[in-house]
């Protein structure tokens, strides 16, 4: 075949084959009150009208989680009608937490009893549990399923915990499950100001976390401070009596 009835053919080839590039995949964006969310479609045979399903090659659905601080997360709740969901453990659930929120956690404590786990449970409490008063916890297997049983796809969640971790893994599991409407506090509660949130319990929400030997350290941090800082004003303020008192005080 000679080079010039090559090219024509070539051509047609190429045209062709990204008309059918160009209108495989049609994907329609939309941005509303959360960060990113689109529908995708993929078709085959070139065909970008959705029909029967046997036409679609996939179509997916997918929102992103709309992460907030605590004064945007409050107005979600009182003008958008988002329900609080609490997915800590039971512990920092029962020092503190949002009134009428819903608890479900994303870890539960783990009391397993094979080797493995005693190894694991000993060092822990001997480390972050003594130090931090954390549980040994496990990935709840029944999260997702217990939060379905309460709340249906299409219900807003403001989804918290104490640092925004586990909130953050948490939506994504939902999400996958398809819920839609899905909000977390940047950082936690942690970081809320006190006062935004009205709460239950024996402590703050920003200092539910906080407890073991961390909790008493700070205690005797707070008290060491404030001595030295009456001491530092006594002398300050009244310079004889306090050089009085030094010189009373016995010399090694």
């Amino acid at each position: 075949m000679k080079a010039g009835e090559l090219l024509p053919k070539f051509v047609k080839s190429t045209s062709a084959l990204m008309a059918g590039i160009a209108t495989s995949c049609l994907t329609l964006s939309s941005r509303r009150n959360f960060r990113a969310s689109w529908l995708q479609y993929q078709t085959l045979h070139g065909r970008t009208t959705p029909g029967k399903a046997s036409d679609l090659r996939s179509f997916s659905v997918k929102a992103e989680v709309n992460y907030v601080n605590g004064e945007e997360a409050k107005q979600l709740i009182a003008d958008k009608g988002y329900l609080v969901l609490d997915v800590r453990d039971k512990t920092q659930y029962q020092r503190a937490h949002i009134k009428s929120c819903y608890h479900v956690p994303l870890f539960i404590e783990n009391d397993d009893n094979d080797f493995g786990t005693i190894v694991k449970r000993t060092v822990h409490n001997n480390f972050a549990g003594l130090f931090f008063g954390l549980l040994f916890t496990k990935l709840n297997p029944e999260f997702v399923e217990s939060v379905k049983t309460q709340f249906s796809p299409d219900s807003k969640l403001l989804v918290v915990c104490q640092e925004g971790l586990r909130s953050a893994a948490a939506a994504k599991k939902l999400e996958d499950a398809g819920f839609t409407n899905i909000a977390c506090i940047t950082s936690g509660l942690q970081s809320v100001k006190p006062g935004t949130f009205d709460s239950e319990g024996s402590s703050e929400l920003e200092n539910a976390g906080k407890a073991g030997l961390v909790t008493i350290q700070g205690k005797i941090s707070a008290v060491l401070g404030t001595v030295l800082i009456c001491a530092y004003l006594f002398s300050t303020f009244f310079p004889e009596q306090a050089e009085k008192l030094f010189q009373l005080a016995p010399s090694s």
